[in-house]
């Protein structure tokens, strides 16, 4: 299914736009993946994802593709504003 496809894209697009965003200088906005990171930032990040994975696994199984589908919003806006950070990081050579 697309949107399964989408969620697993965006998890993908998140974990490595959240890892460049830490190299220039970004922080971790959540709580829970703050905690993670104690065993470091791509552990903690990629653990996160793992817990994503999981949920949308679940939802799969309970068919609750709507909740999926409202992550895929969440997830797109994290994204972009990821982005938004690495471009606005000082020292960042613009386009």
């Amino acid at each position: 299914m697309i949107i399964i496809q989408a969620f697993i894209y965006l998890q993908l697009l998140d974990f490595i736009t959240t890892l460049i965003g830490f190299k220039v200088g970004a922080s971790e906005a959540s709580p829970f993946i703050r905690v993670l990171m104690h065993a470091g930032p791509v552990v903690g990040v990629l653990a996160s994802k793992l817990v994503a994975l999981a949920l949308a696994g679940l939802c799969v199984y309970w068919k609750k593709y709507r909740l999926i589908r409202w992550a895929i919003y969440w997830y797109s806006a994290l994204v972009v504003w990821n982005l938004i950070v690495i471009l606005r990081a000082p020292g960042h050579i613009g386009l």
